[in-house]
């Protein structure tokens, strides 16, 4: 959600002409909705419907709801697996850290989740022109020409590959669109170090995605070392971090709103 949210704040600057945008990063980011993948079976009038009363309810989304969801898409691995060698055979669960975070669900406001699911999955709003509205005002990705870096998962089952591709060519200016392999989490979090993952990019963009990736080169290791290129070429002044000494805490950490 984090990079379609990007996108949409970037075409809501451009119509505002606030240009304070040197450059823009897209992790695993649909912003075309046509094709959706697995996940778009959860999505139909009457799904759509037990949400909104669930959070007319609540006031939030349960994030369990999100994290069942993700699991149902990969029951083998992420629920089955746990059956059988946890329950079943009575073993101890491996440590695993991705799983870990990935287990730590967030709630969600209700009114942001379901706008942002009328808007994007039901109704695909973004791929048109001047259909979405954002606090009054119609957008246009294709207003945004800040140059962009797209990483996109090669086996990710939460958002496709190849839509995320076609997404990317919503929005205008100097584009990157590198593919790595893995899955939604494990291709994104892919420190250098570990060399487990490599990544593939390919300049020509007005492929489709099937020729993209046939004539894409492989590059060896983590993404990162490209992107972190990128970012230094991109942005040639640091912007000041903030004081956080002197910064008014609303209440001590985590806060009272994850722990519902």
């Amino acid at each position: 959600m984090g990079g379609t949210f990007l996108a949409i704040i970037l075409a809501y600057l451009k119509v505002k002409k606030l240009d304070c945008t040197n450059s823009a990063t897209f992790f695993t980011t649909l912003l075309d909705y046509t094709s959706p993948g697995e996940l778009g079976v959860f999505f139909n009038e009457n799904t759509m419907k037990y949400i909104k009363e669930d959070m007319d309810l609540k006031g939030y989304f349960d994030g369990k709801y999100l994290s069942n969801t993700f699991s149902l898409l990969r029951v083998n691995d992420l629920i089955w697996t746990f059956f059988v060698n946890n329950y079943l055979l009575g073993k101890n669960p491996m440590a695993f850290d991705l799983l870990y975070w990935n287990a730590d669900s967030t709630n969600l406001p209700a009114k942001m989740y379901q706008e942002y699911l009328q808007n994007t999955y039901y109704n695909n709003l973004l791929k048109e022109p001047n259909t979405l509205d954002v606090l009054g005002t119609k957008i246009d990705l294709g207003k945004v020409d800040c140059n962009s870096f797209f990483v996109a998962a090669k086996e990710d089952h939460i958002a496709p590959w190849r839509s995320i591709y076609d997404g990317m060519k919503l929005i205008n200016g100097d584009k990157i669109f590198c593919l790595t392999d893995s899955g939604h989490v494990a291709g994104v979090v892919n420190p250098p170090k570990t060399t487990k993952y490599n990544y593939r990019l390919n300049d020509d963009l007005s492929l489709n995605s099937r020729e993209w990736l046939l004539k894409a080169t492989e590059h060896k290791g983590s993404w990162w070392d490209c992107w972190l290129n990128w970012l230094i070429k991109n942005n040639t002044e640091l912007v000041k971090s903030l004081d956080y000494k002197n910064l008014i805490a609303i209440e001590e950490a985590p806060g009272s709103y994850v722990k519902k």
